[in-house]
């Protein structure tokens, strides 16, 4: 179901774009002469839960501008990545479907990993395309772009890419392969790379970790993240002066991912060393989109959503003598008394446990999101596609989003109809865990991922945790509870297996 331009007719007004594609006058005429709100979505990457003061009030990195996102709009307490890495967070972000589902099963793609997105899959950007909107990407994409080869087998990067985000149905991409620390490092403008590298990039450690491989002239480190925002800027820009059509702009920031390489403005501006000055560039990164959004004059129609695509990557050391990122920024750590990335959750990027998936999720919709307000109910970025449909007053596509739920309801202060189902979280090695009301089971016996012990999948003694009491994972209480482990053991396996949570 990909949208090409040539299918997407002009906007008409909301209520009866609603009557026409979204079938019934009952449902578009409350709507009447209402243009839908712009979207900016924008993904952190790697930004840890406890890196946010508004939701870390121990943490000493200033984040004015989302502590004033969270304050101007809603906080979910709750919110949850589908997968505690990069590659299938934003599988099932774009999709509505957990990426396990695909031929992902583990792992994430590299920088020349092949198209991950089926090619007749529905995405956001197609639903909203087809709906009026005028989407756009920027930023780290990290789902294949099918780069193309000469005829003995080397990458030409003088050729179109074969399957990037203007085939699923953006209008306007400006994106990186993969994440920052994986090559080839260039930029795609639109399905072409905007200059062949001609650089080798050596490989460098952490903290400006980066692995080796073809860079572009005009690809600089510490410039990228500048660079991706001047692009979001001129989206914004250019579509705020466009009233009769909405836009949605997915704007994937590449920090605070390795490699960690602030900018020389940022160097030294907290006191966590460069993971906490990058952070901070982060949080001015997304105030100078804000601050767009307000000299465009559309702030007060566009609902920006905030989030991150996974936990963050930096280890937590209790031993109050330990050397740690502080005072030495080369360890991939803090010390609990300096800086906490996951808050107080258990594990870290990669985990099946809190830490690698439970994120920062601020949405400020003015005239509509109660300032200052809260949710602490479950939700999951897989969710994004079906609020989009509720927003619209549209049913899901067939075949489309099938473990997405819609959070709308929250946002505008009311009662959902029906609690949503059961959350499925995954780790990087493919271990799964189910999420129902406080209780939490992980069908395996570790991490997961990277913190110890690892575990293996699908091996005993599984873990049942009850988050109501236990939200930091220590005690598993399964034996307490083994009829109960049971049942969200066949349920985890029935979600799995039967293809849809709907």
């Amino acid at each position: 179901m990909n949208l090409t331009r040539s299918m997407r007719g002009p906007f008409p007004l909301f209520g009866l774009f609603v009557l026409t594609v979204c079938g019934g006058a009952a449902r578009g005429a409350s709507h009447a002469a209402e243009q839908p709100p712009n979207i900016v979505f924008i993904l952190a990457d790697d930004m840890g839960y406890g890196d946010v003061r508004a939701l870390n009030p121990n943490s000493t990195i200033p984040t004015p501008h989302l502590d004033a996102l969270a304050a101007s709009g809603m906080t979910f307490t709750d919110a949850h990545t589908p997968s505690s890495v990069c590659t299938p967070t934003r599988y099932g972000l774009l999709t509505g479907r957990y990426c396990w589902r695909s031929r992902l099963k583990s792992g994430v793609l590299n920088g020349y990993g092949t198209p991950l997105i089926e090619r007749d899959r529905p995405t956001v950007a197609s639903f909203l395309a087809q709906h009026g909107y005028t989407c756009g990407a920027v930023g780290k994409w990290h789902l294949g772009l099918g780069f193309a080869r000469t005829a003995s087998g080397e990458w030409d990067f003088t050729q179109p890419i074969d399957y990037g985000p203007e085939k699923l149905g953006f209008d306007f991409s400006y994106v990186i392969p993969a994440s920052l620390d994986f090559p080839p490092y260039v930029y795609v403008k639109n399905g072409r790379v905007t200059q062949p590298p001609t650089h080798r990039q050596p490989a460098l450690r952490f903290p400006r970790f980066v692995r080796r491989g073809p860079r572009a002239e005009d690809f600089v480190f510490e410039d990228c993240l500048d660079h991706l925002l001047a692009q979001a800027q001129g989206f914004i820009r250019r579509h705020a002066a466009k009233r009769s059509r909405p836009f949605f702009l997915y704007l994937a920031l590449t920090a605070p991912h390795k490699p960690v390489w602030p900018h020389p403005r940022f160097r030294g501006k907290t006191s966590l060393g460069p993971y906490g000055d990058f952070v901070f560039q982060v949080d001015w990164t997304v105030g100078q989109v804000l601050k767009t959004l307000d000299e465009s004059g559309v702030a007060d129609r566009t609902i920006v959503i905030y989030t991150s695509d996974n936990g963050s990557y930096m280890y937590r050391l209790d031993d109050p003598d330990a050397p740690d990122h502080v005072s030495d920024p080369s360890i991939q750590a803090f010390r609990s008394d300096h800086h906490t990335a996951n808050f107080v959750f258990r594990g870290t990027k990669a985990d099946i446990w809190e830490a690698g998936h439970r994120v920062p999720f601020f949405v400020r919709w003015p005239g509509k999101v109660r300032p200052g307000s809260r949710c602490d109910s479950t939700i999951c970025l897989t969710d994004f596609f079906a609020t989009l449909a509720d927003l619209l007053d549209c049913e899901v596509p067939d075949g489309a989003a099938p473990d997405s739920f819609s959070f709308l309801p929250h946002l505008l202060g009311q009662k959902p109809e029906s609690l949503r189902p059961p959350v499925i979280h995954h780790s990087v090695a493919g271990m799964f865990a189910i999420r129902d009301g406080v209780w939490k089971l992980v069908l395996g016996n570790g991490s997961g991922g990277r913190e110890k012990p690892k575990g293996r999948l699908f091996h005993r003694p599984y873990q049942l945790f009850d988050l109501r009491d236990d939200i930091r994972e220590q005690t598993n209480v399964i034996d307490q509870h083994r009829q109960l482990a049971a049942k969200l053991e066949a349920e985890c396996l029935s979600i799995r297996d039967r293809g849809r949570s709907r």
